[in-house]
Formats: C-alpha cells, sequence, structure tokens
C-alpha cells in the first residue's frame, strides 16, 4: 500500500536525524546485505540505506530491487541516502492458557 503524502512528512521529520544503519558498496546487493536490511527494518521501522554507486539510474535501480526484496516503502531519496519504510509485524501475544508464572514470595523460603 503506497504512503500517502501526509504520512511520508511525518516519516521524513523522523527520519532526519537518523544515521545510515547499512551501506551497499560498489559490489552491490547481495544476500548478506538484504538481509540485514530485512532485519533492521523489522527491528527499526525507519533506516536509512547509504548506496555508493556513482550513476543516478543505478541507485534508482539498486533501491527499487531493495525495496522489492525487503518490502518497504521508499520514502525519499536524496544523494547517496535513501530512507527506507516498512511497518512492524504485530508481535505475538501469549497464546490462550499461558499465563505468568506467580512471582514467588522469598521471605522465609528454603
Amino acid at each position: 500500500m503506497p504512503l500517502s503524502e501526509k504520512h511520508k512528512r511525518e516519516l521524513r521529520q523522523r527520519g532526519h536525524g537518523l544515521k545510515p544503519v547499512v551501506s551497499i558498496g560498489n559490489a552491490g546487493l547481495s544476500a548478506a546485505v538484504i538481509r540485514e536490511i530485512d532485519l533492521s527494518l523489522a527491528h527499526h521501522e525507519l533506516m536509512k540505506v547509504r548506496i555508493g554507486s556513482a550513476d543516478r539510474d543505478a541507485k534508482r535501480q539498486l533501491i527499487d530491487a531493495v525495496c522489492q526484496a525487503c518490502g518497504a516503502e521508499l520514502v525519499q531519496a536524496i544523494g547517496h541516502i535513501a530512507l527506507l519504510y516498512r511497518e512492524k509485524e504485530d508481535q505475538p501475544t501469549a497464546k490462550a492458557g499461558q499465563t505468568r508464572r506467580p512471582v514467588r514470595d522469598r521471605r522465609g523460603t528454603r
């Protein structure tokens, strides 16, 4: 689902102070780089990626490939930096019937 302009504006504000988490060098996109981007997006939801390619078209193709591989949306691309967003998946909750263990009173127990 594409992001609305209002949502993109909010994400750009949030991403302004971020530093690039992953750098993609001249070697291009590898499975390890995609895995690292995927893990970072799962944890942070919003991240910056530095792209070392000098050609503008190559950078754009690389950004599109990353977005497609990780299921992310491009929020903004300026120079060699791309701001990516992927909404966090719902955190699993406790299964039915599972409860927290009671806290044991440590006074007088041996």
